[in-house]
């Protein structure tokens, strides 16, 4: 599984705006919405899950992984991708700012595993991350993303 085959356009905006980390993850979690992955209702979970928990969802270096408990607000597995016109801080000693929000929406705690191991082959390219950070366009996003984009060339 990869991430271009979990991801859609509909759940990918580039160059958005975003005033602060809650923004930025109130709008990850609307694109989570829009393709019905997940209610309003599981975002708000993702960001209080940020206010209880602190910043640890900064995984790496300007990128964060909003994601809350599998709850009944999500609908089915998926994930969402903001990528930020202007960074943000989550407050995240190390890895701050952010520029890119995936956020995350799982049924049980093991259905995502396919989906965070495909994460962290993008997060540790770092020639991958440079290039999707001038994505200009959701298509884009997706090309980068394939498989064919995804380590060596076949």
């Amino acid at each position: 599984m990869t991430l271009s085959d979990e991801l859609s356009t509909d759940a990918i905006a580039v160059r958005a705006p975003a005033t602060d980390w809650r923004d930025a993850v109130r709008r990850a979690g609307a694109l989570l919405t829009a393709v019905g992955v997940a209610t309003d209702d599981y975002t708000d979970e993702m960001i209080a899950t940020v206010e209880k928990l602190g910043p640890y969802i900064v995984l790496a270096p300007g990128v964060a992984l909003a994601h809350s408990r599998p709850s009944p607000a999500v609908q089915r597995a998926g994930i969402s991708w903001l990528q930020l016109a202007e960074p943000v801080e989550f407050g995240h000693e190390k890895n701050d700012p952010v520029w890119l929000v995936v956020a995350l929406a799982a049924l049980d705690h093991d259905g995502h595993l396919g989906l965070m191991s495909s994460l962290a082959a993008v997060l540790g390219d770092t020639d991958l991350l440079a290039t999707l950070r001038e994505a200009d366009s959701p298509e884009r996003v997706l090309e980068l993303l394939s498989p064919t984009n995804e380590g060596s060339s076949s």
